[in-house]
């Protein structure tokens, strides 16, 4: 009888084993298209080629609120809805910022937790990176983030992989404001008219001083120039995709 229930006990911490070992593995989604080069180096989304008149403006939240305010209220004069790609430790001290702009609409991308430099990162922390972030978002709002913006634009396989497992398209940029620069408005101003084109995602921030006079400016030129402006997860094709050399997404036939 002894033997017995020595070998139940075994029985019982086994499977409290397995099941402690379960829930620490990674909640995985559907992996998304990767583009792989010849090289076989995987590749973010810098831009989508689309023959429509259609861009994405998107504001990086990593320090301070200040300015956060008059950036919503111009976007909702012009009825404009973009991306804010949220570091967690930002989500941390401000939630209620992060309510506030998923309740103008707003789409809401993943920006890491703490903003490490990804590349050093094993895959484990990749997944805590990503997921910590997630699960703070999704508590204060809602929303299933689908979008990652790597800190610094700094990626490898690894990390594109990660991210993909996970479910997320990795988003880059193909016009940088600059405005983490303190450029003044006229100069972060010019500098995205100068380069935006179809199809092109914007770097802004949302407590850079330059920004609010800039896209005060910009978002009505855009609009009189025929443009429309669109979170980033719009501007995409969601399937029936490929990913040139360069960042470029572009539709295969049978793509939405």
């Amino acid at each position: 009888m002894r033997v017995f229930v020595i070998k139940v006990k075994r029985w019982y911490l086994l499977v409290l084993l397995l099941l402690a070992l379960v829930s620490l593995v990674p909640q995985l989604r559907e992996p998304l298209i990767v583009s792989v080069t010849s090289k076989g180096r995987l590749v973010p989304i810098y831009a989508v080629q689309t023959d429509k008149k259609q861009v994405a403006i998107s504001f990086d939240a990593t320090w301070g609120t200040e300015l956060t305010d008059e950036i919503l209220e111009i976007l909702e004069t012009h009825g404009i809805t973009t991306t804010f790609f949220l570091a967690g430790y930002w989500v941390d001290k401000h939630p209620d910022y992060v309510v506030k702009i998923a309740d103008a609409g707003h789409e809401i991308g993943n920006h890491s937790y703490s903003h490490p430099h990804m590349n050093s990162l094993s895959e484990q922390g990749l997944h805590y990176e990503l997921q910590k972030n997630q699960s703070l978002i999704q508590d204060l709002t809602g929303q299933r983030t689908t979008l990652f913006r790597p800190p610094f634009g700094e990626y490898n396989n690894q990390v594109l992989s990660t991210a993909s497992a996970l479910g997320y398209h990795t988003i880059q940029w193909s016009v940088d404001s600059l405005d983490w620069k303190n450029l003044t408005s006229n100069q972060i101003f010019e500098r995205v008219m100068e380069q935006i084109k179809p199809g092109s995602i914007v770097l802004f921030h949302n407590a850079a001083p330059g920004t609010p006079g800039a896209i005060r400016r910009l978002i009505p030129d855009l609009l009189a120039k025929g443009y429309e402006i669109l979170p980033v997860s719009q501007l995409l094709y969601q399937d029936n995709f490929y990913i040139d050399h360069a960042g470029i997404q572009h539709p295969i036939k049978g793509g939405n």
